[in-house]
Formats: structure tokens, sequence, C-alpha cells
């Protein structure tokens, strides 16, 4: 089946992916759109890690202001190229991991970014816990790593249940748009404000 430079800019348009891919998409689902969409979703998901170390210069500072205007949210998403910046789905990701942060309330993007003396002194807490309860040392040790695990989970942004489906992580809906609009993507920081914070 013949596929039309038209269909291919079209498919481009909506998911962002690039135009050979989009061509191949096309002509493995037959000139379907809907199909090729999900074409593309599968195959992406499949090369969200070898996207994972190429550079990410481009993209915005997305913005949240709570209702009230006492809670904002600065946050710096960054991705391959300014055409991907620019997509309503680029826009709508960067929009919902700025309500996600004034909502849940994370330290760090990463598990590396939370500072050493925050991480020592939480394992400090936990480890007098688990002595108070009588436990030997080598099930302590196991148990604090476990809260400190969950202790993670909370507060590391990529690690957090999203707001808005709590049934994945932030990482995964991260990947999920890396997997849709075929490029690297990174939360690079945030910052949050509160009144009398």
């Amino acid at each position: 089946m013949a596929i039309s430079a038209n269909d291919v800019k079209t498919l481009r348009e909506r998911t962002g992916a690039g135009m050979m891919d989009c061509k191949h998409a096309l002509q493995e689902s037959n000139g379907d759109m809907e199909k090729a969409i999900d074409w593309l979703r599968k195959k992406g998901l499949q090369k969200v890690e070898k996207k994972a170390g190429r550079e990410t210069r481009e993209g915005i500072i997305q913005h949240y202001i709570h209702p009230g205007s006492r809670l904002g949210v600065l946050v710096e998403v960054n991705c391959e190229t300014d055409f991907v910046a620019r997509t309503d789905d680029f826009q709508i990701f960067t929009k919902d991991i700025a309500m996600h942060i004034a909502a849940s309330k994370p330290i760090a993007v990463t598990r590396e970014e939370i500072p050493t003396n925050v991480v020592d002194k939480e394992r400090e807490i936990y480890f007098a816990q688990v002595k108070e309860q009588g436990k030997p040392d080598a099930i302590a040790a196991k148990i604090v790593d476990g809260k400190l695990d969950k202790f993670y989970q909370e507060n590391c942004l990529l690690e957090q249940s999203f707001v808005k489906d709590p049934g994945k992580s932030v990482q995964d809906y991260l990947n999920e748009m890396i997997a849709k609009l075929g490029e690297n993507m990174v939360i690079r920081r945030f910052v949050r404000f509160q009144l009398g914070d």
C-alpha cells in the first residue's frame, strides 16, 4: 500500500515520532492512523531504554498555581527537540507533573538527589524504632532498609504514585510519554512554594 507524505506528516504531528517511524507504522497498519499510533506506542516502549542516554537540551519550564494562589510549582522538563516541546502531549505532561508536585510534596526527583544527611537521619530514627522493639541487628537492618525504601517511594518524585492514576508511578508515566513522543525526556528539577513555609 502506498503511504502519502501527508499521512506521514499527520501521524508525526499527532505522535511526535520520527518520519521514518511514522512511515513504517503506517505501512505496518495498512494506512490505519489509529492502528499506526498503537503500533508506535508498542514499539516506543521497547525503545525507552535506548533513548535514555540521548541529550535533552530542549523543553520547557512549566508552572502550576493552585486556586487561591497560596501554592505554586515550577518544574523543568527537558526533551531532545523543540518540536516535541511544543506538542500538546508534552505540554499536558508537564502540567500534570507540576500539579502532581503541588499535591504530593516530593523532596527530590530521584533518590540520589535527597541529601545524605536527610537519609542518615531517617535511617537513625528507623533503627532506633526497630531496636526499641527488641529486634536482632540482622533483622533490624532489613527492616530499616524496607522503611527507607518506603521513605523513597513517598518522597522521590519518580517513585511516587501518580496522583491522576495511582496504579502507576511518575516514572511509568514518564516512560509512556517517552514511548509516545519518541524522544528521551527528563524531569530535571522543580521548586514548590507554599505560602508560610
